[in-house]
């Protein structure tokens, strides 16, 4: 962990520094200290600092809540449903958001709110698919792993084929390009006001995972053995799937749809660290974050100044070294 926590600080301090227009490291960190205590810079460096202070350091701190935050709801989501294929957008979460986006990019719905338009229609999009999926995969008050997946599947298909008629009806020719990168994932438009509320859903999943360590890994062994072991299963799962919904709900509607990081992270971890959830909740945090704050410094040079989405890079970067971990080590989900 003292390792990651560093190599994640210099990720952060490299990836503000590096861009389009680059900033020596010891520029960047006396605008940082500038901006942290008040201190006066020359009128001259009043460009240069607004790119690093308000634009690219809230960019940055942003990866890392959302790295951190797919990473540990990825360990959730496997643990709830028990299934080595599922992500925090298997239940459906992800389509619903990419349905209340649509509304806005389509049809310009809650433009009155500005740029904040997006972020709470994709907000209230993801909300609304976490209430159906549950409503229908609930039975006699329990919810059902095998259910919980089929039912997130199902409606994942029909939110997308809601959300490709808006597309074709939408009056905006550009709509489905505009669509298409958010559902790739971007944080193009991350401020200081997006930051906060993502980043208190993340800590709090958190700390709510961690005081759960003990019963995911008994959950892990399945619903029988854990009952016999005295955790209540429908209830630890109703939890699961509240802050899987809601943290979810808040990541995708900063940063769009950014696929791959819940679903290998958590595996990555495991391969390093064991099975063990009170270990793999606090290095996945740390792991997602540092992985995804240098995919998003690629995203924006590597074709400056367009930016590629993230979705798009985590996938060409980290289908290859996952593999390749998962050749070199005899790796099974939950063990070896």
């Amino acid at each position: 962990m003292l390792v990651l926590v560093v190599v994640l600080a210099l990720s952060v301090l490299v990836a503000v520094a590096s861009g389009p227009t680059s900033v020596a490291l010891p520029e960047t960190l006396r605008y940082v200290f500038a901006a942290l205590t008040g201190d006066r810079i020359g009128s001259d460096e009043v460009a240069t600092y607004s790119i690093v202070w308000e634009v690219r350091a809230p960019r940055v701190l942003l990866a890392v809540v959302v790295g951190a935050g797919l990473s540990v709801i990825g360990v959730a989501v496997q643990a709830m449903v028990r299934n080595a294929l599922a992500d925090p957008f298997i239940l459906g979460v992800s389509s619903g958001a990419s349905v209340g986006a649509t509304t806005v990019v389509a049809f310009g719905v809650f433009a009155s709110l500005g740029v904040y338009a997006l972020s709470l229609a994709a907000f209230l999009g993801a909300l609304a698919a976490s209430v159906l999926v549950y409503l229908a995969a609930r039975t006699r008050g329990e919810l059902s792993p095998l259910r919980l997946v089929l039912v997130g599947v199902a409606l994942a298909y029909g939110f997308q084929a809601v959300m490709s008629v808006m597309v074709f009806f939408s009056p905006h020719g550009d709509a489905a390009r505009t669509v298409l990168f958010w559902l790739l994932g971007s944080l193009g438009a991350a401020t200081w006001g997006s930051l906060p509320i993502a980043a208190l859903a993340v800590a709090v999943a958190i700390v709510l995972l961690l005081g759960r360590s003990r019963s995911l890994d008994v959950l892990s062994l399945g619903d029988e053995t854990a009952a016999s072991l005295g955790v209540d299963t429908s209830s630890l799962r109703r939890t699961l799937f509240l802050i899987t919904a809601v943290v979810t709900g808040a990541l995708v509607a900063v940063s769009g749809a950014v696929g791959f990081v819940g679903l290998v992270l958590p595996h990555v971890v495991r391969i390093v660290v064991g099975s063990e959830h009170g270990r793999v909740l606090m290095i996945a945090p740390l792991a997602g974050g540092i992985f995804l704050v240098w995919v998003d410094l690629l995203a924006r040079t590597v074709v400056a100044p367009r930016e590629l989405p993230l979705g798009a890079i985590t996938a060409l970067v980290g289908v290859p070294v996952f593999i390749t971990l998962m050749r070199r080590r005899g790796y099974l989900f939950g063990g070896r």
